[in-house]
């Protein structure tokens, strides 16, 4: 049987979600980030998921909605050489932060957490984490 379905690009997946992670950070939902472009929420879902990619115009209507620089968009994205010898190790650590930040859980800890002023305590916090981590690791 013949696939007929092309699969999206990796850096279409990547672009969309990067808007996914800077849109939930900032607690907007699809529909608003829709409407501030003059599209449909259902779009956004299609940017988001890498269906369909996302014109260089329109991308840089959403990173200046989404207060960002169009290179966030960019950032550790699949094939970048900046990062050298190390890319793919950096690559993968970058897609572990952000399916942590498009969870619900982690949204929730990294909003709680950068409110917290002082260092000592999100260092504390930090150290609690770790050694939460290191206890379950025993079990």
């Amino acid at each position: 049987m013949i696939e007929n379905k092309k699969k999206p690009n990796p850096i279409d997946i990547h672009v969309g979600s990067r808007i996914r992670l800077r849109r939930t950070m900032l607690g907007m939902s699809q529909e608003k980030l829709g409407e501030s472009l003059g599209i449909t929420f259902q779009q956004i879902q299609k940017y988001e998921k890498g269906t369909n990619r996302v014109g260089a115009s329109r991308l840089q209507n959403i990173s200046s909605i989404l207060n960002v620089p169009v290179s966030f968009f960019f950032e550790d994205a699949p094939g970048d050489q900046a990062g050298g010898a190390n890319g793919m190790a950096e690559a993968s650590s970058s897609n572990y932060v952000v399916d942590f930040l498009s969870s619900s859980e982690g949204l929730q800890l990294n909003r709680a957490f950068v409110k917290i002023a002082d260092p000592k305590v999100r260092r504390r916090l930090v150290d609690l984490v770790k050694s939460l981590a290191a206890d379950a690791e025993v079990e």
